[in-house]
């Protein structure tokens, strides 16, 4: 059985690392030179991981925020591919996750988690662009409607806010567990099960998900319920906000319905990925290409 990545003494990324070829630990996808760097929020216990250009550009930086049970290891390849076209990157862990500070699941929720993702947009500096995977995506939006500024906003199969939401009966929201780890997601089954269910991921994609998901409960559940008992989202105060929905899966399926549900609520930019899976549209080896190359179309388009 595999032993759980976060009881693992992961090396961290060096500061001004650097860039190897392309595609290698310091390297780049076709672009300029990248070099790795670290961001600690240690009054929060926060650990944000940075891919840079090896010159610094006029472009606006991005912070990526992860979902559930992940961290900063999801974004590595969009990090790479974008440090090598000009942008900074910077991805944050939020707290109990990957490289930040151990925490109880059961003292975190959708609010705590929303301090951190304030407290990463606000150390960038004004008006960074939020990409957001997931619950990430549901953090970043209403981050951006409510909490701080910024000048763009990428929400990448994002949950979805309370506007959007069925009712739910009060008996889903009390059996949430106190924790959860990854069977809840459905990826505590076989690894070719699970390849032939996310049909753009290789085999190494599907086993270093698994692998980083983890295998104890570590997610909040509290986080889970007030997502699902719906979250309010203000989006009257994102009209001037440049906003992209991208959403995974064939026309009609649940999570293309709800993906241009969200971007016609939102009037955002909205572009469906049928052969994608809900990982693939970010840590596919080949899958990500397509949609990092949308998202890059989508920032040189607005400036940012």
């Amino acid at each position: 059985m595999l032993d759980d990545p976060m009881d693992r003494d992961y090396p961290r990324p060096s500061p001004a690392e650097p860039g190897g070829g392309p595609g290698g630990p310091g390297g780049h996808d076709g672009g300029r030179p990248v070099r790795k760097d670290e961001i600690e929020l240690e009054e929060r216990g926060l650990y944000i991981e940075s891919w840079l250009p090896e010159r610094r550009s006029r472009r606006r930086p991005l912070l990526f925020v992860h979902g559930e049970l992940t961290g900063s290891w999801l974004w590595e390849r969009w990090l790479r591919s974008l440090a090598g076209r000009g942008w900074e990157g910077h991805a944050l862990n939020l707290r109990n996750h990957y490289w930040s500070k151990t925490a109880d699941p059961a003292t975190l929720s959708f609010d705590t988690y929303l301090d951190d993702v304030v407290a990463g947009i606000e150390r960038l500096g004004p008006d960074p662009v939020v990409i957001g995977h997931g619950m990430g995506g549901l953090l970043v939006l209403k981050a951006a409607a409510e909490r701080t500024g910024v000048a763009g906003l990428v929400l990448v199969d994002a949950e979805l806010p309370a506007d959007l939401r069925p009712p739910v009966k009060p008996h889903v929201v009390r059996d949430v567990p106190v924790a959860y780890g990854r069977a809840v997601l459905g990826w505590d089954t076989l690894p070719e099960k699970l390849q032939r269910e996310n049909r753009d991921l290789t085999l190494d994609d599907v086993l270093r998900i698994q692998h980083l998901l983890g295998q104890k409960p570590r997610e909040s559940g509290r986080a889970r319920a007030d997502m699902l008992a719906g979250v309010p989202v203000a989006r009257a105060l994102l009209e001037n906000v440049p906003r992209l929905v991208i959403g995974s899966g064939l026309d009609g399926s649940a999570a293309a319905v709800a993906a241009e549900r969200l971007a016609s609520w939102l009037g955002a930019e909205h572009e469906q990925y049928g052969a994608h899976s809900h990982y693939g549209l970010v840590v596919g080896t080949e899958s990500h290409r397509q949609v990092t190359d949308r998202v890059r179309a989508f920032l040189e388009t607005h400036h940012l």
